[in-house]
């Protein structure tokens, strides 16, 4: 009696088969995002009534009873549904920002060389964009062209003076251009300037680790407005007659120096997250300090403080308004100077400025909360998931 041969062996794969229609779509999303818990499901029903009792009012404000376009503040005092009502009632009145726009991103540069300023932000963005792609290649060049070359040029450009362009004074500058430039200078001396000083508070030379000690407790047991005022006022007591030093420039020291401070502590817990096993093999290697540091430790600590970092730089943006306590106008102080122009006297007026200003600002913030976020999923690759 035979046995009958019940083995298989497969040639070919399987072919792939779709996943279940109740594990894949919409329905799939909202049930794992939305609804996954009975407590989810009350929070998003909550959230959901909130946005439909907020929302409508929003948007018929900014979009429905809006004004986009008129020559003074008496176009502001009416609705475009529901009549003609008293001021401060209508929608939002974005013909102030149309008609004061120019003078939210220059401020008061000289109208004719504005377009200076234009062309030094196209050379910023093309710039930047491919430094913040990780495919791009060159990164070496584009990091020098940007953030030594760019500087220099961008200096010129905006001041004039020379090769033929007109001195534009910085009192003259204001809006975006402003806030743009204090965050540029700003971001790109405190990181580095922070590294520096938080390996001298980890130095193990008492005087290099107590200077940057002092320096750094000092310059964070005072608020920015405080070392802003003494960069713009108290500062020229100090300096011998005859010498100065242009009051935009010694704001842009004194936001800069305040950002390394804070800038350091985040590193030095970047620094002290490292094991030591990470140091001893750098010494195993027969690395100098240096080179242990630039190899070694400081990539992966800079990997764990980049929310750290990025918030320090989302801070620092905000920051800058600050600098209308000294008489300068960044893109928050130009739209609150211009409330007081008399054609545009108006109870929306305010509102609909602030609401362009915000908005402006929460894109920058946004953007660079976005990208930290992007790189520190592409820079995890210590834990597999």
């Amino acid at each position: 009696m035979q046995t009958k041969d019940l083995s298989f062996v497969r040639i070919e794969l399987e072919p792939a088969r779709p996943a279940p229609a109740g594990e894949r779509g919409i329905g799939k999303w909202l049930r794992t995002n939305l609804f996954a818990t009975p407590v989810d499901a009350v929070l998003t029903i909550m959230g959901l009534l909130i946005i439909a009792y907020v929302l409508p009012p929003i948007i018929r404000w900014a979009f429905i009873d809006a004004v986009w376009s008129g020559p003074n503040r008496t176009v502001c005092a009416t609705v475009s549904q529901g009549g003609i009502q008293p001021d401060g009632w209508s929608g939002a009145c974005w013909a102030f920002v149309n008609a004061k726009f120019q003078q939210f991103m220059y401020g008061r540069y000289t109208f004719s060389e504005r377009w200076r300023v234009n062309l030094t932000a196209i050379m910023f963005v093309a710039l930047l964009v491919p430094l913040l792609m990780p495919r791009v290649p060159k990164k070496t060049l584009n990091a020098i062209a940007f953030f030594v070359v760019f500087p220099i040029v961008a200096f010129f450009l905006l001041v004039g003076g020379a090769f033929g362009l007109a001195y534009v004074p910085t009192n003259l500058w204001g809006g975006l251009l402003v806030t743009m430039v204090l965050s540029f200078v700003g971001i790109s001396v405190s990181l580095p300037l922070g590294i520096l000083l938080a390996l001298g508070r980890r130095s193990k030379l008492p005087v290099v680790k107590m200077l940057c000690v002092a320096f750094i407790e000092t310059v964070r047991g005072v608020p920015l407005v405080t070392v802003l005022f003494m960069a713009s006022v108290m500062l020229p007591l100090f300096m011998p007659a005859g010498m100065s030093f242009d009051r935009f420039a010694r704001a842009l020291v004194g936001v800069a120096l305040f950002a390394s401070a804070y800038m350091a502590e985040v590193v030095r817990g970047g620094l002290q997250a490292i094991p030591k096993g990470q140091y001893e093999g750098a010494n195993s290697l027969g690395l100098s300090y240096w080179q242990s540091m630039g190899l070694i430790v400081l990539p992966q600590a800079l990997k764990l403080v980049i929310p750290g970092i990025v918030n320090n730089f989302i801070g620092l943006f905000k920051d800058t308004s600050l600098v209308y306590i000294i008489g300068m106008f960044d893109l928050l102080g130009i739209v609150r100077q211009n409330f007081a122009d008399a054609n545009w006297a108006s109870a929306q007026t305010p509102m609909s400025g602030l609401v362009f200003a915000g908005a402006v600002f929460w894109a920058f913030c946004f953007g660079m909360s976005r990208y930290s976020i992007y790189m520190e999923r592409r820079l995890d690759t210590g834990h597999r998931r």
